[in-house]
């Protein structure tokens, strides 16, 4: 069994609160060796999310999205980013935000959601975790013109292309979004399996 180590929170410092919150806390962890450690760390908490990866068997091609974050813009680059589909939960499950969002920014209903794992971002820092799925989807199920929720601050362009090229984008760093990547890989992976 795998160690898991003892942990003492000895406070825990509200530091902003807005969108997201900003916490900063003092902690006792327990090492290897059975000492404690004094740490503190400032963790940036704005809730979980789920992204979709929409695929269609007949075409073989995914539906992703394009926009502008601000983040990658800071350190160095243009700012946009293609990225699987994803929002936050909002309190919804993952599997209704996931739906909700494949029609909020991509414009389809897709079927048969299928799990492809939970996965944590930059547990270092952020609380933030991505339930990720995979999807089926055809030309015939496009439902509204996509491009986010009004009232939202979204300008997203939606992008159709084949898996094929997808990852090729992904080995030259052209999508650079971790959720992204390991939705792409993971779909990739199970199409070899299927032969």
């Amino acid at each position: 069994m795998p160690f898991v180590p003892k942990i003492i929170i000895a406070s825990a410092e509200l530091v902003y609160s807005g969108w997201a919150k900003l916490t900063r806390y003092t902690l006792d962890i327990e090492r290897l060796d059975g000492s404690m450690m004094r740490a503190v760390r400032e963790i940036h908490d704005h809730g979980h999310g789920a992204a979709v990866l929409p695929f269609d068997e007949t075409r073989r091609t995914v539906l992703l999205v394009r926009q502008f974050r601000l983040p990658p813009h800071l350190s160095g680059g243009n700012g946009m980013m293609i990225e699987a589909c994803a929002g936050l939960l909002d309190g919804d499950a993952p599997e209704v935000c996931a739906a909700r969002e494949a029609e909020e920014e991509l414009g389809y209903r897709i079927h048969n959601l299928k799990s492809a794992g939970r996965v944590w971002g930059s547990p270092g820092a952020i609380t933030e975790s991505i339930w990720l799925f995979l999807a089926d989807y055809a030309a015939s199920d496009r439902i509204y013109k996509g491009g986010g929720k009004d009232g939202e601050d979204e300008d997203i362009e939606i992008l159709e292309m084949s898996l094929a090229d997808a990852m090729n984008l992904v080995a030259r760093n052209e999508i650079a979004d971790a959720k992204t990547i390991v939705l792409l890989q993971h779909l990739w992976i199970a199409r070899q399996r299927q032969g």
